[in-house]
């Protein structure tokens, strides 16, 4: 077993074959070569058909439940590092930053460095802070600044330890991830943020969680529920104020997605290389019958045109 000196308690287990990142809160996954090796990475890529990657840190590594005082430079640690592996392949790679969203000050900061300095192309963060709602006014500071950048920020689901009524048959994950970001989504509506902030892009990863599939119950308590009023309009008029990836697990839940939402929404995505990852664009878009357009929109055209890239698809 060897620590790391990680703020929150983060070792890795390497008594067997295998390297584990093993979080003191008990969740642990593999620490695979494809997470940090650029060869590895990118002979991934090639094996799915993928020409450009954006590149993230694993969602358990936001650090939120770590002190202030480490946020800010752990966020720059990792940040630094995904800006030298896209340095390593800058035709192959773009990346997105992590912010110490504990402290939005320091946050705000970050995300100006990462852009500006480290030429990220927007950040990726939880959809709660260590329980704290994006909506929160605490964190306004954060959303504003995307949007006066210009850049997006991606929600992505996280946990590191026990999730109550969860913890049976990966349930944390398989039903806990889409509700988190259903819940953030809908949270951001009805408080009236997605009013307030008409110029920020959020990306909803997992096909936006449960959100799109359960939008007519949240229009309904909007036109019934005095608490569920707060938004101009139905919920269901913000859906396209959001962007998705096409990670359902599903062709008809994709398909079905790029119908609600459409073709100009939805981009091609994988959890590459976590084990919940989705197969190659082929695979996920196998049940949509729209056009080459179409197709090649949501393969890289929505992407590039969102993150700001310079080409890159995904073929077959």
């Amino acid at each position: 077993m060897r620590s790391g000196s990680a703020p929150d308690g983060i070792t890795v287990d390497d008594t067997d074959a295998t390297s584990w990142v093993v979080h003191r809160q008990g969740y642990r996954y593999p620490l695979l070569d494809a997470f940090h090796d650029v060869s590895a990475r990118l002979a991934q890529m090639d094996a799915d058909g993928t020409d450009l990657a954006l590149l993230s840190v694993a969602p358990p590594l936001f650090l939120y439940w770590t002190g202030v005082d480490g946020a800010a430079a752990a966020a720059r640690t990792i940040n630094d590092a995904i800006a030298d592996m896209v340095a390593a392949a800058p035709n192959r790679f773009a990346g997105l930053a992590t912010l110490p969203m504990q402290d939005p000050a320091a946050a705000v900061a970050e995300l100006r460095r990462s852009v500006g300095e480290l030429q990220l192309k927007g950040a990726q963060i939880g959809p709660h802070i260590d329980g704290t709602p994006l909506d929160d006014e605490s964190l306004r500071p954060v959303l504003r600044a995307a949007a006066e950048l210009g850049v997006p920020l991606v929600l992505h689901p996280y946990y590191v330890g026990s999730s109550p009524g969860l913890d049976d048959f990966y349930l944390t994950n398989l039903q806990g991830n889409p509700w988190q970001t259903a819940v953030s989504a809908s949270r951001l509506i009805f408080s009236g943020t997605m009013d307030a902030l008409p110029d920020l892009d959020l990306v909803l990863v997992h096909g936006g969680g449960h959100l799109p599939y359960q939008v007519g119950r949240l229009d309904h308590g909007y036109r019934v529920r005095p608490e569920a009023k707060q938004p101009a309009h139905a919920p269901s008029e913000y859906l396209r104020r959001f962007h998705y990836d096409s990670l359902t697990h599903s062709t008809n839940s994709t398909s079905w997605l790029i119908e609600q939402v459409g073709c100009d929404r939805v981009m091609f995505g994988t959890d590459v290389p976590f084990d919940m990852a989705g197969g190659t664009f082929a695979e996920q878009l196998a049940g949509f019958t729209g056009s080459d357009d179409e197709l090649q929109a949501i393969a890289s055209g929505n992407a590039d045109r969102l993150f700001a890239l310079t080409g890159g698809t995904q073929r077959g």
